[in-house]
């Protein structure tokens, strides 16, 4: 039988095999097709590097061997679908974050044995506290805004200081102290800091109901108090079929009752393992994890460090950490291709224009990132130092990541979604604790080696911490004011496992303390999915 195939006119070299290269069609006499690549022209050319050109060669009879013809198929074949497999095995492979042990407290570590003690905390205040913040308040030194200006310049001073005069006359600290105790408060201290955290055990818990371990971690500038609301809802639901939580809300070192780090390099993976000792101690072997803000990262790295034991991770923030192509592909085609890529119209109403909803919206939020994540601690003296120049920094954060139009509002809205008592307790929380340079420099930690620079503590580097997949159950909550919008395609590109993504009704950046019945309740459906699965 003579056997004709298309290939090149010369033998080249792959990997240092020499084989005979394979151009359209192996064909019979009778010109019946045994094996084909599809081309619509009669020669196929290559790269120059390559030298290929394609024509007709007999195989068999008075041409090259049949036999080398079909060695070139064979490994042609083969470094095709070996490369295939290398790709998916790649992107299927299960890498795992890993941290040593570190040491934040002052000095050297102490010898003897690790203080593994847990003491109880109780939030307290005096006079000398509130005569001191008095006196400040009424020797602040004001200073008018432009006209017409609203919140697009910052905290709109005339609406500041009708905040202050409320803290100044009918903000009750002592009263807002016993509502913060109503809750327990423990510190124990971890690789030589005190962390503090709230523990809330549900108090009512049926015949054979086993609570569910849950630890919720706050951002900046949040607190633990973000979740205050949330909390009876999760430990004492009123749906007998709802899932009861115990839940554990600790304060990140360097914020709130926390302990600041004493030395460099305290950032999210040293958070997410002093939080994994902090949840063993407390005798959890397995439990869930929420986050947002800087929670979102802290708790993603505790999956990344120890995916066994983190049952299920629940988050309402997940911007893309490095885009890659298939966000980058949505970016570009997502508008007149929504369908393809899940797209619905609030992600194309929060994506589109892309420079305006990208990049300048970004760049008017993050001007207090680019402060702290490079000199943290000049601006902190000041904010340390001055009590309404503190609550302006903060408050004006619950203004615009709220909801961005609110930049056009007199008063900032921020009465719209938070009572002002509430608002003050967290920046009262900020102010007795001193804590507001070392929050701030949080970022600094985290953003000050770059993408490329090796994690001090990890073995890995920051970018393969943010390119790093998550192999943990995921649930995710999309608010519809979120600073950053993050579709559903966005999340799986990181979070491999996404079992729920739900488009929320309303709320902002700090969901949890707006809406806490609506996060309240993703948390329950998400948890019950999880443990249904089990």
């Amino acid at each position: 039988m003579l056997l004709t195939w298309r290939i090149r006119n010369k033998v080249s070299s792959i990997h240092g095999i020499s084989i005979c290269n394979v151009r359209e069609c192996l064909t019979t006499e009778r010109g019946q097709n045994l094996h084909c690549f599809e081309s619509s022209r009669q020669e196929r050319h290559f790269p120059r590097n390559t030298g290929l050109y394609f024509d007709t060669i007999n195989c068999g009879e008075g041409g090259i061997d049949t036999a080398s013809c079909g060695t070139a198929t064979k490994v042609l074949l083969a470094l095709v679908v070996g490369g295939v497999i290398y790709f998916l095995v790649q992107r299927s492979k299960r890498h795992q974050l890993k941290s040593e042990d570190g040491w934040w407290g002052e000095g050297t570590p102490m010898d003897g044995e690790e203080d593994l003690s847990i003491r109880p905390y109780t939030v307290r205040t005096d006079d000398e506290e509130l005569e001191d913040l008095y006196r400040r308040i009424d020797q602040t030194r004001s200073f008018p805004s432009l006209e017409d200006s609203q919140f697009n310049y910052g905290f709109n001073s005339h609406y500041l200081q009708k905040v202050v005069t409320y803290w100044r006359r009918d903000f009750d600290w002592r009263r807002q102290v016993e509502k913060l105790n109503k809750f327990p408060h423990y510190k124990t201290n971890i690789e030589g800091i005190d962390v503090h955290y709230v523990h809330v055990r549900p108090k009512n818990l049926p015949e054979g109901v086993t609570a569910v371990p849950l630890l919720m971690v706050h951002g900046w500038p949040g607190s633990f108090y973000e979740f205050y609301r949330m909390i009876p809802l999760l430990t004492e639901p009123s749906n007998p079929d709802d899932i009861v939580f115990e839940v554990v809300c600790p304060s990140i070192p360097g914020y709130g009752f926390s302990e600041a780090p004493h030395k460099k390099g305290f950032d999210s993976v040293c958070a997410a393992r002093v939080f994994h000792k902090l949840m063993k101690r407390l005798g959890f072997q397995q439990f869930y994890a929420h986050g947002g803000d800087w929670g979102w990262i802290v708790t993603t790295n505790m999956a990344q460090l120890e995916p066994k034991i983190i049952k299920g991770l629940h988050l309402n923030f997940a911007p893309p950490s490095k885009p890659g192509l298939p966000v980058v592909l949505s970016i570009m085609l997502g508008r007149s291709f929504p369908k393809l890529f899940g797209f619905n119209e609030h992600d194309i109403q929060r994506i589109y224009p892309v420079v305006q909803n990208l990049v300048v919206e970004s760049v008017k939020e993050s001007g207090y990132m680019h402060i702290q994540a490079t000199k943290p601690d000049t601006v902190g003296r000041g904010l340390n130092d001055s009590p309404v120049g503190l609550a302006a920094y903060i408050l004006e954060k619950f203004s615009t990541w709220t909801d961005h139009d609110f930049r056009n509002l007199d008063d900032g809205g921020l009465t719209r979604k938070f009572s002002l008592d509430d608002l003050l307790t967290n920046v009262m929380i900020y102010w007795t604790s001193g804590c507001i340079i070392s929050s701030m420099r949080f970022y600094k930690e985290n953003f000050s080696k770059g993408l490329d620079q090796p994690h001090s503590t990890s073995v890995e580097c920051c970018y393969v911490i943010s390119m790093m997949p998550v192999h943990v159950p995921t649930g995710f909550a999309c608010f519809p004011n979120e600073l950053m919008h993050t579709p559903k395609l966005w999340v799986q590109q990181k979070y491999r496992e996404l079992k729920t993504f739900t488009p929320m009704a309303r709320g902002g950046h700090f969901a949890a303390m707006e809406e806490p019945e609506l996060m309240a309740q993703d948390i329950q459906n998400f948890t019950k999915m999880q443990e249904k699965m089990k």
